[in-house]
């Protein structure tokens, strides 16, 4: 009797303890499991950023490819962690606001701009989505950031006030080409600052004996017959206003400059590829390298309004030597020696 009673206490206990064993388990398992169900979904989570630019994808290559590398060393890899719309206007401003409400409708967790058509298409559409704008004229004389250092609202980023940079442009030109008597201007003519950046030149020109042209051009078809009048009133050079406009078109505006033997300065080095002879102000890859920091604070919670809109730091003068032996120009040792980057008859970049 005793050792079957010993027997069955001692089934007993294995069955207590494989009852308690069970129920341990399913305690545990019970407990972690919304932390871990929570932390699977931190780790999976994909957030979805808006592209929005009035020019094309061609001429906004280089920007995207340094905003991608930017974003991925800040831990945003698309198709893991982040997914990028893209759309672009192709130089049709009057699409912008079309696309804007296309990436709204995609709920688009921020909107990245470039170009003030597209800055301002985005602010219209939507006042909650957060933008950045990694390259845009003047914010605050556009009304779209109340001030740079508070810019309320729904907008932040990068400003550049090219009007800052014309009378530096001209004066390059004349420092260059000391002959120069009468330089063309072509631009959209009413886009972004195009109108105060035409004024500084032409403030620039008095003090410079430099008689200032304007074109404005807001059609490709009047292209040719701008430069046929350029022709006409014996312009010695040409300065391309870069707006989302004249972005699409710079590759046929500077084959017809290059055609008619006109030196040139334009504004940042996509001019420079297309064989633009000079190129003066902000350096553009910074500005969206800039864009992916902002990007980032906005992701982890920061809201717009409370991040101060940036200008400019970085600055390249370039120099396209291919360029200007192309049309028969001699650019002088001393405006050599200024240049940050040079582009030799071999299509190398030195310095």
């Amino acid at each position: 009797m005793k050792t079957g009673t010993g027997h069955k206490t001692t089934g007993n206990r294995k069955i207590n303890c494989y009852i308690f064993s069970v129920s341990l388990f399913a305690l545990c398992a019970l407990l972690s499991a919304p932390g871990s169900a929570a932390e699977g979904q931190q780790r999976t989570k994909i957030s979805r950023i808006g592209f929005l630019a009035g020019s094309s994808s061609y001429s906004s290559s280089t920007g995207i490819e340094t905003l991608r590398q930017a974003l991925s060393e800040l831990g945003y890899v698309e198709g893991k962690n982040i997914t990028v719309e893209y759309r672009f206007a192709e130089g049709k401003l009057d699409r912008l606001p079309a696309l804007a409400a296309e990436l709204i409708g995609l709920g688009v967790n921020v909107i990245v701009t470039t170009g003030m058509p597209a800055v301002i298409a985005a602010k219209k559409a939507t006042s909650t989505i957060p933008i950045v704008t990694a390259n845009a004229d003047n914010l605050v004389e556009a009304g779209v950031v109340a001030s740079l250092a508070h810019p309320g609202g729904n907008v932040t980023g990068s400003t550049r006030v090219d009007a800052d940079f014309s009378a530096k442009r001209l004066e390059l030109l004349k420092e260059s080409f000391p002959k120069i008597s009468r330089v063309a201007v072509l631009s959209h003519g009413s886009i972004g600052g195009d109108e105060e950046e035409l004024h500084e030149i032409q403030t620039a020109g008095r003090k410079l004996a430099v008689q200032v042209q304007p074109f404005p051009t807001p059609d490709p078809s009047q292209f040719p017959g701008a430069f046929s009048e350029m022709k006409k009133k014996r312009a010695d050079a040409l300065i391309f206003l870069s707006s989302s406009f004249t972005q699409v078109h710079r590759k046929q505006l500077v084959e017809l400059a290059t055609k008619n033997r006109l030196p040139t300065m334009c504004s940042n080095a996509g001019w420079i590829d297309e064989g633009c002879v000079m190129a003066y102000g902000p350096k553009g890859s910074e500005l969206y390298r800039r864009a992916a920091v902002f990007i980032d604070k906005i992701l982890k919670g920061a809201k717009p309004a409370d991040l101060p809109v940036e200008q400019p730091k970085e600055f390249e003068f370039i120099i396209n030597l291919k360029a200007a032996k192309q049309i028969g120009l001699t650019i002088p040792p001393n405006v050599l020696g200024r240049a940050d980057k040079v582009i030799k008859e071999s299509a190398g970049i030195n310095r």
